[in-house]
């Protein structure tokens, strides 16, 4: 399996590849969420279905921009949103005219978090916006915690890695609905 560098991550991205890297709780798989053929390909490697939908991650708010539409909540559910990033939190909000059906699924709302773990943001910045993050797992795997728990049969399947440490959180983020709050996964 290649080891990348962000540069190289970045030209792997542009090229429609799959990578791997550490998130805040668990290895993640990411790929460009605007090129359909690279998401079309993430999602078979993971057996899942399209109509779930896709999490993006970003460095900050100006990379959803387009994506999600923030400001068709009320004042006090956008606050709560913005006062959780950047950081382990990920959103579901109204999606915007850059979402695809390939990345919003079955949903209206998009999956959004602003991360806080140094090299997520970092790969989002060298990469210029938001990135695909799902865990590094087949469907009714458990997700990889370390680069060594990664599943052969998906490190065969990728572009290549971009190696560093999880953020140490025991759970994935919580995943809570913008505009009630509810929680979707604690």
């Amino acid at each position: 399996m290649t080891d990348l560098s962000l540069e190289t991550a970045v030209q792997a991205l542009r090229a429609g590849g799959l990578i791997a890297y550490p998130t805040e709780a668990v290895w993640g798989l990411g790929c460009d969420p605007s090129h359909q053929r690279a998401v079309e390909a993430l999602l078979r490697l993971k057996q899942r279905p399209m109509a779930k939908g896709m999490i993006l991650v970003a460095a900050d708010l100006q990379q959803l921009q387009g994506w999600i539409r923030l400001q068709a909540l009320p004042d006090d559910r956008q606050q709560a949103v913005l006062e959780s990033w950047p950081g382990a939190n990920t959103w579901i909000l109204p999606a915007g005219p850059l979402a695809p059906g390939w990345i919003t699924g079955d949903h209206t709302g998009l999956a959004v978090r602003i991360s806080a773990h140094p090299l997520v943001a970092a790969l989002c910045r060298a990469w210029g916006g938001p990135l695909v993050s799902t865990s590094a797992n087949l469907a009714g795997e458990p997700p990889a915690r370390t680069r060594q728990e990664l599943d052969p049969r998906l490190l065969g399947l990728l572009n290549g890695v971009l190696d560093g440490p999880t953020g140490g959180l025991a759970q994935p983020t919580p995943i809570r609905d913008a505009l009630s709050g509810q929680v979707l996964r604690p």
